[in-house]
């Protein structure tokens, strides 16, 4: 037999994970582990994991031996879908042996105040981990494609001496060029208003705290502390579910926004958004943004009207179905295809594009809608 079909064998033998899987390989060393760790959570020998602390514990320094980060991840939220795990995650050294992800966190937060107080310190040390390593990937990008719209949008044509764009004027008056005087007569000036002594735009996210949405939950709140974070933005951030909570003053730190969060519940957007509009004080400025599944328990046509309102009065408004790696999830799909109807974009957007689509948002441009991901009327 040749090494390739040797090894073809193997490779069929883990992923089939049976003694009677007519490949005739037996596993020794680390493959005999690595299937061990699969059939403990895949195979008919999975319910030996279900009940004992130290045998997860176990199992979790296994897979993180055997395996890349990515497939632990994987592994992590089967068992704890599979195998009814989520009790288990209370106990401190059971959270201390998990690789933390962003579902991980959606799953703690769940647990909320069913958390032992025990358990708390642990359970914030893993979710500042998550926040932390999503802040390092997105926080200096953001400030830059963002900030950058914010200049933008600030340009003037009428600036005052001090405030001409001294490039940009030149570059826009290159036609008016004299070259017998070997000089560019500026007609058109460029410049920037004088933002500086006052806020350019209010942003308003407004997020879904269903549980559903828990990964949508926990991107959200890393973006809203980083908008927070730009001196030019006044950025609000309301979580809600049958009720709603104003959680901006914890922008500072999004850790505590996310523990100040109670997925699980209801849906009243309805509600939350009547919140939102009665916080707006400028509306041409404002970017108000609805991150949900829009499966609405409240009073639909009201939550419609309320939408068109905030249009007509100048307000960038739109609704994400998810804020997420993962794509679209399950979503009302009439309630997405009546706001786009109203002209108010509904669709999935990864953390990667939400810069730009916020950049585009303030600068009122074109949104970057990937290519059929939009709900339509």
């Amino acid at each position: 037999m040749s090494a390739d079909t040797e090894e073809r064998l193997r490779r069929w033998r883990l992923v089939l994970g049976g003694e009677q899987d007519g490949t005739g390989v037996q596993l020794t060393g680390a493959d005999a582990g690595m299937d061990r760790a699969l059939g403990s959570l895949y195979g008919e020998r999975s319910a030996g994991l279900g009940g004992s602390a130290p045998k997860v514990a176990r199992w979790l320094g296994d897979i993180r031996g055997y395996f890349p980060s990515s497939v632990v991840q994987v592994m992590q939220r089967d068992a704890v879908d599979r195998l009814g795990l989520t009790r288990l995650l209370m106990e401190p050294e059971l959270l201390e042996a998990v690789e933390p992800d962003v579902h991980l966190v959606g799953t703690l937060l769940s647990l909320g105040r069913a958390l032992p107080e025990t358990t708390r310190e642990t359970a914030r040390a893993v979710v500042r981990k998550v926040v932390a390593e999503l802040e390092r990937r997105i926080a200096t990008r953001t400030r830059s494609v963002v900030g950058g719209a914010l200049d933008r949008s600030a340009r003037t044509h009428r600036p005052r001496h001090r405030d001409i764009d001294w490039d940009r004027t030149i570059r826009a008056n290159l036609q008016n060029y004299l070259p017998e005087q070997h000089t560019v007569v500026p007609e058109r000036l460029v410049g920037y208003a004088r933002a500086g002594r006052s806020v350019k735009k209010e942003v308003i996210l407004c997020i879904d705290q269903s549980g559903s949405m828990a990964a949508s939950v926990v991107h959200s709140s890393v973006f809203g502390a980083v908008l927070a974070s730009m001196p030019s933005l006044t950025t609000r951030l309301v979580a809600f579910d049958t009720e709603v909570v104003d959680l901006t003053d914890a922008l500072d730190d999004p850790v505590d926004v996310l523990f100040g969060v109670q997925l699980g519940g209801g849906t009243d957007i309805n509600r939350a958004l009547a919140y939102c509009q009665s916080r707006i004080t400028r509306p041409a400025d404002t970017v108000v943004v609805l991150i949900s599944d829009l499966y609405e328990g409240g009073i639909r046509d009201e939550m419609l009207r309320r939408v068109a309102a905030m249009k007509a009065a100048g307000v960038q408004f739109i609704a994400l179905l998810a804020l997420s790696d993962e794509g679209a999830p399950a979503y009302d799909r009439e309630h997405a295809a009546a706001l786009a109807a109203l002209g108010a974009p509904a669709f999935a957007c990864t953390p990667d594009l939400f810069p730009e689509l916020m950049a585009a948002a303030i600068q009122k441009l074109p949104l970057p809608i990937p290519e059929g991901t939009a709900a339509t009327a």
